[in-house]
């Protein structure tokens, strides 16, 4: 499960992600401190694919806990007859845009899981444009 030499516990993960939205989630680290992570995820009667490039970073303090952020982009298509604050009307939406993302991770020594929560701000630069500022999410994964 785990590399050696690496700060992370892991070299792929894949698992469930929740919370303003709901999806799946694979992470995948390119280099000792570098992941990819794609996320695909369902909300307001749509979805979403998000890509993002992350840096993780040990919490020395605590065995096999990362803290990590970073960015990457999103494409989506939602659905306007949703009755939610993001949208009005009955038209669907397709956005693009820019995201960030901040969480830490902890991975289990007992079982190969792991547990991590994130915040995930996005910034749509095509379609319904704006800052949507309520993306956090608990994901648990299954990692090999």
């Amino acid at each position: 499960i785990g590399l050696t030499g690496f700060s992370q516990d892991y070299s792929n993960a894949i698992g469930l992600r929740g919370g303003s939205s709901n999806g799946i989630t694979f992470k995948h680290f390119v280099s000792e401190k570098a992941a990819i992570e794609a996320i695909l995820t369902t909300r307001f009667g749509g979805y979403g694919l998000f890509g993002l490039y992350e840096l993780h970073v040990p919490i020395k303090s605590v065995d096999r806990l990362n803290f990590y952020y970073g960015a990457g982009g999103h494409i989506g298509s939602y659905n306007g007859a949703k009755d939610n604050r993001w949208f009005k009307g009955t038209e669907n939406h397709t956005v693009l845009g820019v995201d960030g993302i901040l969480g830490i991770e902890y991975n289990f020594t007992e079982i190969p899981i792991n547990l991590s929560i994130d915040y995930k701000p996005a910034f749509n630069l095509i379609g319904h444009t704006g800052l949507w500022a309520d993306e956090g999410a608990l994901s648990l994964r299954f990692i090999f």
